[in-house]
């Protein structure tokens, strides 16, 4: 009998395990390397992927793609998917397409998130998809920008970051 699989592996297309990469073996290689082997399944989705359902689907360099199941789990007091649940998918896009364009040894913390929001998202809106792309990067500070829609390209949110691109050291 197999197992059915999860709204995060159904998205995903394969099984998806989570947990937090090695940090020396993921900072050894390139940001698109490392993004590549999660999206692939060599390393694992990180936890909050497995928690909030969206999930890294998409890497090249200087673009990422998130996809996400927005449910009644996320509802605010008001009914809708929390702002919270939004800027989650946004900023993890974002600070991934920073990501795809480092070497290895570099990593990277955001600055500053700025969100907004378009129109509402309840469980009807369907699947959502985050396309983020890096404006900038420099030897010290990337931006980034995103836009979150649904599958007929409604806009409902859009962000950008600035985050701080600095050398990991080494041991």
């Amino acid at each position: 009998m197999s197992k059915e699989m999860s709204p995060i592996e159904r998205l995903a297309g394969r099984p998806v395990t989570f947990g937090v990469s090695d940090f020396k073996t993921a900072t050894s290689m390139s940001g698109l390397e490392f993004l590549h082997a999660m999206i692939s399944g060599t390393f694992p989705a990180p936890p909050i992927c497995e928690v909030l359902d969206f999930i890294l689907v998409e890497a090249e360099h200087g673009r990422v793609i998130f996809e996400g199941l927005p449910s009644d789990r996320f509802r605010n007091p008001l009914g809708t998917v929390h702002g919270g649940w939004m800027s989650t998918v946004l900023d993890s896009a974002l600070g991934c397409a920073v990501h795809s364009t480092l070497k290895a040894g570099q990593g990277f913390t955001t600055v500053d998130l700025a969100v907004s929001f378009v129109r509402a998202v309840h469980q009807s809106s369907g699947k959502l998809r985050c396309e983020a792309k890096v404006i900038h990067v420099g030897g010290r500070i990337a931006t980034a920008e995103a836009r979150l829609v649904d599958a007929e390209g409604k806009l409902y949110a859009h962000g950008t970051t600035t985050c701080l691109v600095m050398p990991i050291p080494a041991g």
